[in-house]
């Protein structure tokens, strides 16, 4: 699993009934970011995000949960989950999201016009449209390079657009990577081009967002799991509608809050691979 507050939450109950529990983490996520948290249940005196966030791995660990500080970028099923990570991959009987809703649109001119037309965010679920066709990936990290490596067997060519931003080091880039600032995505009824801040033009057929890290949404979405309104749909028990795949959190809607999350990470950890 994937883990911020829910997702160690999720860890702890999985583990209590004695399974084998890995979480894989990039690091601190909104509740590390948190200066001072007041509304939590317990705790007399305000509390950091990060000490709380803090505290719960260490119960985690203290219980032999193991973690592994890495990004997943992508995850599968064929006749079990494979988790992919920028380091390595996993197999799994059951996974559980917990990485948040965030999905990083930028602010350049044209992409809120074609979504659908032409911009996509999710290589492995629209990349056969773009069979033999110029494509474009946005990002400069390593979830926008898997995008890309994802896109190459199927399109003519991919090239990696940074719009300014350093691409990531250290590691093996085989695609065209264009990292000057990006003025418009432009086209008639779908994209057709992509304008740079120096007046310079790239056609391409279409573009491939894939800003920071993975989020929930993202992964759930490769592997065809049911989205509405930018939230993964789960059951009562935090199951998503691909079985074995459940999420919890702020990816699932509702309100925004630790205790929220908190409760589906317990739910989600009780009913995985429950008998």
């Amino acid at each position: 699993m994937e883990a911020d507050r829910h997702g160690i939450s999720a860890s702890i109950y999985a583990k209590r009934r004695k399974l084998s529990v890995l979480v894989i983490s990039k690091g601190n996520g909104a509740l590390g970011k948190t200066d001072k948290i007041e509304n939590y249940y317990g705790f007399k005196k305000p509390i950091s995000g990060k000490e709380l966030y803090q505290n719960g791995i260490q119960q985690a660990k203290n219980l032999g949960v193991e973690f592994i500080e890495d990004e997943v970028v992508s995850v599968q099923y064929v006749e079990h989950f494979e988790v992919e990570t920028v380091n390595s991959k996993y197999e799994a009987k059951s996974v559980i999201l917990a990485t948040g809703t965030n999905r990083q649109t930028p602010n350049i001119k044209g992409i809120r016009k074609f979504e659908g037309k032409g911009v996509s965010y999710c290589a492995i679920c629209d990349a056969f449209f773009y069979k033999g066709k110029d494509v474009a990936v946005l990002g400069s990290g390593n979830y926008a390079l898997h995008e890309a490596q994802q896109l190459k067997p199927v399109v003519n060519s991919v090239t990696i657009l940074t719009n300014g931003e350093p691409i990531i080091e250290n590691r093996s880039l085989d695609v065209d990577v264009k990292s000057k600032k990006i003025r418009e995505v432009r086209g008639d009824t779908k994209v057709e081009e992509v304008e740079f801040e120096d007046d310079t033009i790239k056609k391409v057929n279409g573009v491939f967002i894939a800003l920071g890290t993975a989020s929930s949404n993202d992964l759930a979405r490769k592997i065809g799991a049911r989205i509405e309104n930018n939230h993964i749909v789960v059951d009562e028990n935090m199951q998503t509608t691909v079985p074995g795949l459940f999420a919890c959190g702020d990816c699932t809607g509702g309100l925004l809050q630790i205790s929220k999350a908190v409760y589906e990470g317990a739910k989600a950890g009780l009913e995985v691979l429950k008998k």
